[in-house]
């Protein structure tokens, strides 16, 4: 049987998926979440708020994604990243999801990816589970229910957790797959019910299609000035740089926390909503965040509550230390109602150096730009990963590098030609230790980050006094009002001049050597901005 709206001409049967169970098309949420405590998929919380774990996968699964390597696209994807999968393979593993999936229960949500309605694709999403349909309805945006009588998917995502793949015969490479197929337009999902599975093979299909029309893809957080969209900033960073926490400013307009496109028209959100990592979120620290977790439908992602109380400890991370909450963006209450900002007059990376060498903040010009970009560098820190007893460098080119379909100079030179045209200043900002390395220094004040961006994105840092970095090449103000004047200069902060000047020779080899693989493919005034 078939339940809620769909468009008539649309439904399942007409893209070949037949014999399944009960379908649930367009449910809202006050429905999937009925359907899903039906189910057994979760608890209810505090608030509405829906507890799920999701087992053995807790956080994405990038060596299990793959692209079919058709005709094509052969000549297009960054294959060093991206593990191919044969037309045969991806076809069987088709053909065998659609048979498992006969007789069981389905949700579709008709979704957009894409809040400026000139570069928007319609995706439809296929879930096993219920509360997939919830998580993905808060990720993506939703049309209006009128529209969803004509809504036909331009890409069709299939996400069945109860299926395990053959590696030998679904040419993959164990019983997890991500299994993306440009040519038919098709996503499948199997054996994993980490929910952001879903969004990131939408986000990574918008890395596939945005450049061939001119536009950036971008790994980024972004927020514009109240009243005034043309001053809108972008936060490229890897997790736990601060992107969120530094883009949910509450004196400005937040445009969205994770993906967004820049397009000859400005700054657009693909997502309708935020997924942020609640490890010892704080309500004094992030409190619109944090109240997120107890409001009506949001999605709490492997996080340990208590049984009787359902209060959430948040810092517990024996399930995970990538627990999350998913949530509609209107639940923050300084989110834009259009998801659209101007052109990116700022835009900040942000890295964390746990190595104690980077400064808390730099200007850099387009070329060193695109070389750190192009970079992406954050670095783990001792004691999060078995084995790790010092710092670890982290390099994910265009800070997203899993989601990325084509090789990273296709983003960096659209990035660079983007800057030039529209003018923006970029600057390197460095959330991580000072004084010393992980282990000796100590975390970079968020007070003097937030002072520092703010100088930046209010133009009062166009005028200071800027010294040359010795090790990297890039600018940094001398002195910053509101921010320790020893601060600016790192190596004045650690106590062993020599050991700083050890560290920070190590950090410019890692650099150098990491880079070596994009030289072949850049122009002269990137490598004239590379060091080492």
């Amino acid at each position: 049987m078939t339940f809620g709206r769909v468009n008539p001409n649309f439904r399942l049967e007409d893209q070949g998926i037949e014999g399944l169970g009960n379908v649930y098309y367009n449910l809202m949420e006050p429905a999937l979440i009925e359907a899903a405590l039906k189910h057994g998929e979760g608890t209810l919380g505090k608030g509405g708020a829906f507890l799920v774990t999701t087992g053995k996968f807790t956080g994405r699964s990038p060596k299990d994604k793959h692209v079919v390597k058709t005709d094509s696209v052969k000549d297009i994807i960054w294959w060093e990243n991206n593990a191919p999968m044969s037309p045969e393979g991806f076809d069987a593993l088709h053909a065998d999801m659609l048979e498992h999936m006969k007789g069981r229960d389905y949700f579709v949500q008709d979704l957009i990816g894409g809040a400026d309605p000139a570069h928007a694709i319609d995706v439809r999403l296929i879930t096993e589970l219920a509360w997939h349909g919830l998580f993905i309805r808060h990720m993506l945006r939703r049309p209006d229910q009128e529209s969803v009588d004509d809504f036909t998917a331009d890409f069709t995502v299939i996400n069945c957790p109860s299926f395990k793949a053959d590696p030998e015969k679904h040419n993959c490479r164990s019983d997890t797959v991500i299994a993306m197929n440009f040519d038919k337009k098709l996503i499948l999902i199997a054996n994993t019910e980490y929910a952001g599975e879903n969004k990131k093979s939408v986000f990574t299909l918008l890395n596939y299609l945005l450049p061939e029309k001119g536009i950036m893809p971008m790994h980024c957080s972004a927020n514009h000035a109240v009243g005034n969209p043309v001053d809108t900033a972008v936060f490229f960073g890897l997790s736990g740089t601060g992107k969120t926490t530094l883009s949910a400013d509450p004196s400005r307009i937040l445009i969205g926390d994770d993906e967004h496109g820049w397009s000859d028209r400005g700054t657009f959100n693909f997502e309708g909503g935020c997924y942020a990592k609640t490890i010892n979120l704080s309500r004094a620290a992030e409190p619109e965040i944090y109240d997120t977790t107890t409001k009506f439908g949001t999605v709490i992602e492997n996080m340990v509550f208590d049984p009787e109380t359902f209060e959430l400890d948040f810092e517990d991370d024996s399930l995970t230390a990538n627990m999350r909450c998913a949530y509609p963006l209107e639940y923050i209450s300084n989110a834009s109602k259009t998801a659209l900002g101007g052109h990116p007059k700022n835009i900040i990376m942000l890295t964390c150096d746990a190595f104690g060498v980077l400064p808390p903040i730099a200007r850099l010009t387009p070329a060193q730009a695109m070389y750190h970009f192009l970079s992406g560098f954050t670095a783990k820190v001792a004691g999060t990963e078995r084995g790790v007893t010092e710092p670890q460098p982290t390099f994910s080119t265009c800070f997203g590098a899993p989601f990325m379909p084509r090789r990273p100079e296709v983003y960096g030179n659209l990035l660079r030609d983007k800057i030039a045209k529209h003018g923006a200043t970029c600057w390197l900002v460095n959330t991580g230790w000072t004084g010393g390395a992980h282990g000796t220094g100590s975390r970079m004040p968020i007070k003097a980050t937030r002072a520092l961006l703010s100088a930046a994105l209010s133009g009062s840092l166009a005028d200071v006094e800027y010294r040359k970095d010795p090790n990297f090449g890039f600018e940094v103000p001398v002195e910053v009002e509101g921010v320790a004047e020893m601060l600016l200069n790192p190596r004045r902060t650690w106590d062993d001049k020599a050991a700083y000047d050890a560290q920070a020779a190590k950090l410019v080899q890692m650099f150098a050597d990491n880079f070596a693989q994009y030289v072949p493919y850049i122009d002269e005034d990137v490598k004239a901005a590379a060091i080492g």
